[in-house]
């Protein structure tokens, strides 16, 4: 009698633990969450005060920007296309490096990300797995406040960076994002000075903050990065420090007549040595 008792509790607890772990693989595997949630709210919000522009790129539009500037434009085929407004740009499987007290580990994520033109704004969204556990990120710039959130199995904060060097940080990323979306660097908040045939100095200012970099371009006018040293590297630890800071692009494909970069890395400049953080390929960039 005891064994068949005991037998039966065992019986009912292997369920209850089958059951649990079932109820788990369902919520991970489910495609809503917080975090995205929230990144699709962002977006829907600003793409719906979007206005189509009537404006055309002409070489009047470009006259006052410094030569390796209009040379990429004229090169990439923009000249005679209509002024866009915002971007969505996609990377799958993009190797990621993330380091925590120090230590570098690796792994896969999606990036989706929206830049938005008038106004500096731009919103991005990480969907990854770390052991099977999802693990989700969401960095945005909304209204000149620079974020850096981070959860894990959907509903547990790991992060949450703010504060006026992320600020910053988010700004002079916006502006190392005109590599994918060259329209915003047509605006008057952005400023050019001149170098030499293949380099210029953007300078970006909004929200009473400034931030600047240098872009350099290859011989036919195509973009191959973007070097700053106005972004802070803040760890998922919440460590911040000051380093130079790239953006590589390179195998420029056409689409739709334009030619743009299908592949992306983000590059630490430490003194101990280059930290690729972000290598991504294929790229697919829509622009409305």
């Amino acid at each position: 009698m005891l064994r068949k008792k005991r037998s039966k509790v065992l019986m009912i607890v292997f369920f209850s633990i089958v059951f649990i772990l079932a109820v788990i693989v369902i919520f991970f595997n489910i495609p809503c969450s917080k975090t995205r949630s929230k990144f699709n709210q962002l977006q829907k919000q600003y793409a719906s005060q979007i206005t189509d522009k009537d404006e055309i790129i002409t070489e009047e539009s470009i006259k006052n920007l410094p030569a390796p500037v209009q040379k990429y434009f004229r090169y990439c085929g923009y000249l005679g296309t209509p002024m866009r407004s915002y971007m969505k740009a996609e990377f799958k499987d993009v190797k990621f490096r993330i380091t925590t007290k120090g230590k570098p580990s690796e792994i896969r994520i999606n990036y989706t990300q929206y830049n938005f033109s008038d106004i500096p704004q731009r919103f991005a969204y990480i969907d990854s797995r770390f052991h099977g556990i999802p693990f989700e990120g969401l960095d945005s710039y909304e209204n000149g406040v620079g974020s850096m959130k981070g959860a894990i199995a959907k509903v547990i904060p790991l992060f949450d960076e703010r504060g006026e060097a992320m600020d910053k940080a988010c700004l002079v990323t916006f502006l190392a994002d005109g590599i994918l979306f060259p329209f915003t660097l047509l605006n008057d908040y952005i400023s050019w000075e001149s170098i030499d045939d293949t380099h210029a100095k953007a300078v970006i200012s909004y929200y009473g903050i400034s931030a600047g970099g240098i872009f350099t371009f290859d011989e036919n006018g195509a973009i191959l990065s973007f070097r700053t040293g106005d972004r802070a590297s803040i760890d998922m630890d919440g460590t911040t420090r000051y380093s130079e800071w790239s953006a590589l692009c390179s195998e420029y494909e056409r689409t739709n007549g334009i030619f743009h970069p299908t592949v992306l890395k983000a590059v630490w400049h430490y003194p101990e040595g280059d930290f690729t953080y972000f290598d991504g390929n294929d790229v697919m960039i829509e622009y409305r």
